[in-house]
């Protein structure tokens, strides 16, 4: 998968890659559709975030779930 092209398809692969990743419970909360384009690289930097780490502390889990939480549509 290309993630240098900005397309929804890139979109929602990264939400499902980083739902998965952090063993996300609520997969409702974070949609793709709840992400536009305008936040492509910043959603981009937080997927790259996530891939690079195996554990992750419960600080560091609620800090991701927020910075999601600010890319959302408004």
């Amino acid at each position: 998968m290309n993630l240098s092209e900005k397309s929804s398809e890139n979109v929602a692969f990264m939400i499902q890659k980083i739902t998965e990743k952090l063993n996300v419970i609520n997969i409702g909360a974070i949609k793709p559709t709840h992400f536009n384009e305008d936040m492509y690289d910043e959603l981009k930097d937080i997927y790259e975030l996530v891939m690079k780490k195996n554990t992750f502390s419960p600080s560091e889990m609620q800090a991701i779930a927020e910075e999601l939480g600010s890319l959302r549509k408004m």
